[in-house]
């Protein structure tokens, strides 16, 4: 059930037997040469879709950009500053708090969101105790980051083994090249990619990794992969999903 299609109504009635709802959140921002810009969010939106057809949940617009600072010096790439996101997430949850939703699940796509979202969760703790609204010391907040799901990660290590690395990464390309095969792109890659250099600023971070991609060869992704990537995370993530909300 997809709230952006739903009435108000709709929405009622659905609180009525359940106060959870999935929050997809991604990024856009580079993905090396084959990799499209909008693969955080386009992979989120997708598995969280997914989850909510198998657990009849209600599943939130899609969060599109991320925290991505470190990829703007690659065109195309938009970032929130971590300031700006933790309070679009504060946002969000009081808005629906109010609404009487109290279980928030994360699909996360984009592993720079990662420390921003858990400081956000904080600070909305806070902030609606102070606002004293009703059930808020019910509120629950939970990241479910798809690419780490064990049995995900199993899968790109059997597939790819080192060449999986950690950005523009083969799974990543192979969800969306099954999601969207009209936009498979095809690009000469270096056998030099950069890995293991840490992140500090955008400069910096495109001097070392010139092409944009982290370890990584997403020339062995190919659509057949993406589907079984697809299955794999949906299936995970919605016994995940179940079990927060019997919490």
């Amino acid at each position: 059930m997809l709230l952006h299609l739903s009435t108000w109504t709709e929405v009622e009635a659905y609180l009525q037997h359940s106060q959870g709802i999935i929050l997809p959140i991604g990024s856009t921002e580079q993905h090396g040469p084959t990799g499209l810009i909008g693969t955080d969010a386009i992979c989120a939106e997708a598995i969280a879709q997914g989850v909510g057809e198998a657990t009849t949940a209600m599943v939130a617009p899609t969060i599109n950009v991320g925290m991505a600072l470190h990829h703007t010096a690659f065109p195309g790439s938009i970032s929130l500053r971590p300031s700006t996101l933790i309070l679009l997430i504060r946002d969000y949850l009081t808005s629906l708090t109010k609404a009487g939703f109290t279980k928030f699940f994360f699909i996360n796509g984009h592993g720079g969101n990662i420390a921003t979202l858990k400081a956000a969760f904080s600070e909305t703790y806070a902030v609606l105790a102070d606002l004293q609204l009703p059930n808020a010391d019910r509120v629950q907040c939970r990241l479910a980051n798809w690419f780490m799901a064990g049995s995900v990660y199993q899968l790109a290590k059997q597939l790819y083994g080192s060449q999986e690395g950690s950005h523009a990464t083969p799974s990543e390309v192979a969800l969306t090249q099954y999601l969207y095969p009209a936009a498979i792109k095809q690009a000469e890659l270096s056998p030099e990619v950069g890995s293991g250099h840490p992140i500090y600023g955008a400069v910096d971070f495109r001097r070392h990794y010139p092409d944009g991609r982290m370890g990584s060869n997403p020339a062995l992704a190919t659509p057949e992969h993406g589907k079984q990537f697809y299955e794999l995370a949906v299936k995970e993530l919605s016994n995940h999903y179940l079990e927060f909300l019997s919490l």
